[in-house]
């Protein structure tokens, strides 16, 4: 089934979103502000192969395709690839910006949110959220989704496992150590905590650590702002319950992205939570970035082969009704 979408695979709009209407959390605007460059230049994008297996899904060979909570355009410019067109939706205006200083064929960027994208009704063939759906609420999320998807579209929520595969035990372990202290520091500036108190030793028995999980980092995390977010391991679960998708299953895939050490230490830095301690007026030493870059360097320099950075990635997957009344 190919899907048709206008002259130009993009006439689906309602009505634009505008920027400024968007109920976007200033916790989560200043988390995402601030390393978009950095973001863009280090992150993965998805498998390539993992383009043509949803469009299969979709029983078409180019679908239209959106691409909820987009960022810098990363997951957009590699939709483009195998789509016939792509509408990227980004609340925060500095990663959009990024991303449209990027130009790509096929790619319209939109402010909007997940639940809220002001695209006409069964618009798309696949919706994509790209390392993002933890961020996004989701039941209200996952019922936008329905309504833009076409009958027996498909949805695509797919993460990359952290930290990548880097081959190098000491280098992936020191990772984790810093993880595990950037997870302490956030719980402790969500509970007002500051000064030396803030900075006091961190043990490994640290309540914070209790569901600790860098599989699904996002299960049971206490973040500064009363910021949300939402477990990864529950989004096939989420999206069975919603009752809006007839078929569901989870695909895993491993991609190599290359890179060595500066790429390794680089991704650390693009995460938010590292750069939301920083804004928060916490040092790299605070944080214990010099002692992870120093291990990770030692680790690289000691193997003796060093494969490529690579990452496992999961999908999951939802497809909607053939036939449906919404």
């Amino acid at each position: 089934m190919q899907f048709s979408s206008g002259t130009n695979g993009m006439s689906r709009y309602n009505s634009p979103v505008s920027a400024g209407d968007l109920p976007f959390d200033p916790a989560s605007r200043s988390r995402f502000s601030g390393f978009a460059d950095l973001y863009d230049t280090n992150r993965p994008s998805p498998p390539a192969r993992l383009g043509p297996l949803l469009a299969g899904y979709a029983t078409t060979t180019r679908p239209a395709v959106v691409d909820l909570g987009s960022g810098t355009g990363l997951s957009s410019r590699w939709a483009a690839d195998w789509a016939q067109s792509v509408v990227a939706i980004e609340p925060n205006d500095e990663m959009r910006a990024v991303a449209q200083a990027r130009p790509a064929h096929r790619i319209e960027y939109r402010a909007g949110l997940g639940k809220n994208t002001g695209l006409s009704p069964s618009s798309a063939d696949v919706v994509l959220a790209v390392q993002a759906m933890h961020w996004m609420e989701p039941e209200p999320t996952l019922a936008e989704v329905a309504r833009i998807l076409r009958p027996g579209g498909v949805f695509a929520v797919v993460d990359a496992d952290w930290p990548p595969v880097a081959g190098v035990v000491r280098a992936e372990r020191a990772w984790a150590v810093l993880h595990s202290r950037i997870r302490v520091l956030e719980a402790r500036l969500a509970a007002g905590e500051e000064g030396a108190h803030l900075r006091r030793p961190i043990t490994s028995d640290d309540p914070a650590l209790a569901q600790d999980d860098l599989a699904d980092p996002h299960r049971d995390r206490v973040m500064p702002g009363g910021l949300r977010s939402w477990s990864k391991s529950g989004h096939l679960e989420r999206m069975r319950a919603s009752g809006h998708f007839a078929f569901t299953r989870e695909i895993a895939l491993s991609d190599a992205v290359g890179g060595g050490v500066e790429r390794f230490v680089a991704l650390m830095y693009s995460q938010g939570d590292y750069q939301g301690l920083l804004k928060a007026g916490l040092s790299p030493d605070d944080i214990g970035a010099g002692r992870f870059e120093k291990e990770a360097r030692a680790g690289f320099g000691e193997a003796e082969r060093l494969p490529d950075l690579s990452f496992s990635w999961r999908i999951r997957i939802g497809t909607t009704p053939i036939t449906a009344t919404r």
